[in-house]
């Protein structure tokens, strides 16, 4: 996310997908939220702790990411999260008003593969 004062900050977020798309849970109090409200342009990278450099796979996105407000989107988060965790299935009252689910829709991918030569990229649209 982008801080207000314009500086980003990278923070490790639990997600799960639908296609491209991702979605993910935070407290409704955090600074991540203050700084989706200032803007939803985020940056993120997925990938794997990999052992052999020469074959380090992974993705990088420029994506907007939205605070979702509607009660069936909030649930259909909910839904494919709990899929992929299943202790937010135990998620209690108090603790869903604490939280907000986040919609994020990738506008630029691009594929990192090292097995295809040191820094290998290719910018995909989305």
């Amino acid at each position: 996310t982008v801080r207000p004062d314009g500086y980003p900050q990278a923070t490790t977020v639990a997600y799960a997908n639908d296609g491209l798309t991702l979605y993910f849970a935070c407290d409704r109090n955090s600074q991540k939220v203050r700084n989706l409200q200032h803007t939803p342009k985020v940056s993120l990278t997925i990938n794997k702790d990999w052992t052999d450099w020469k074959k380090v796979q992974g993705l990088s996105m420029g994506a907007r990411a939205n605070i979702l407000k509607r009660p069936a989107d909030t649930e259909q988060a909910l839904a494919l999260l709990s899929r992929k965790f299943k202790d937010m299935k135990g998620l209690s009252a108090e603790d869903l008003a604490a939280t907000v689910f986040v919609r994020v829709q990738p506008k630029v991918i691009s594929l990192l593969d090292y097995r295809r030569g040191f820094g290998w990229t290719k910018l995909v649209r989305a």
